[in-house]
């Protein structure tokens, strides 16, 4: 299987640069578990886009310090991408930016997280599993950084689950697309250097959430399971017309 991630993270911080990015974040999480699968990346923000949308067999799109509703370029490339890769019948997974731009680009919205940054490791919970998921759902501990999060569902998506700080941190769109409010392809160690690096900028209160947060580790195998059972799924049901 052949996936593409679109990149769309804005950081050109130093910090940003002494960590891997957001596609080798995701190779690292999917290739550790399909190793034949090949990955191929795409920095939206540096208007670097797919020649054409049909060369993979599914898409990824990640997190960003953006907002989905800025006015850029990439943005608005974005937002015309996202329902041609559904009408193409490519698997389409996101995450953080990912999810609440999938969310807007089909019809839903998205605003401000009333009670503010959520950052660390939060708890959550699957109350409806998608087909895909095939290890045990219920709650789970995943990384998140996020002020803005998805407030309404676009027709015809299914919410998988969430918490009373985020309710929709899971939605589907039929087999074709899964999205996530959280980071599953953070690991451990960099959540916790995340949190150390912002925790200077964030309100006191929560900066000490955060910090608290990461004495336990995230649930990132379940999550890279349920990722890789919805490409599966979703790659049952059509040829794959990609590079393999």
């Amino acid at each position: 299987m052949h996936l593409a991630v679109l990149i769309t993270n804005t950081d050109d911080s130093d910090f940003a640069a002494r960590h891997p990015n957001d596609a080798e974040k995701f190779r690292s999480l999917i290739q550790t578990r399909r190793p034949d699968w090949t990955i191929s990346s795409f920095a939206l923000p540096f208007g670097i886009y797919p020649a054409n949308l049909s060369d993979f067999d599914g898409y990824i799109i990640g997190g960003s310090p953006a907002s989905v509703h800025d006015q850029a370029e990439w943005i608005d490339w974005l937002m015309q991408a996202i329902p041609e890769i559904v009408a193409l019948n490519r698997p389409l997974f996101g995450a953080c930016f990912g999810h609440q731009a999938i969310a807007r680009a089909l019809g839903g919205t998205v605003g401000h997280n009333p009670n503010g940054w959520a950052f660390g490791v939060t708890r959550t919970e699957v109350q409806t599993p998608a087909p895909w998921m095939t290890e045990p759902p219920g709650r789970l501990r995943l990384n998140a950084a996020h002020s803005e999060q998805v407030t309404g569902l676009p027709t015809g998506a299914e919410l998988i689950g969430g918490n009373a700080d985020c309710p929709v941190g899971f939605y589907r769109f039929g087999t074709g697309v899964f999205a996530t409010q959280y980071h599953p392809e953070f690991t451990d160690a960099f959540a916790a250097a995340l949190v150390a690096h912002y925790a200077a900028d964030l309100p006191a209160a929560v900066a000490a959430r955060a910090r608290e947060s990461l004495a336990g580790p995230a649930d990132t195998e379940r999550m890279a399971g349920w990722i890789i059972g919805f490409f599966e799924q979703a790659g049952d049901g059509q040829a794959h017309h990609g590079k393999h």
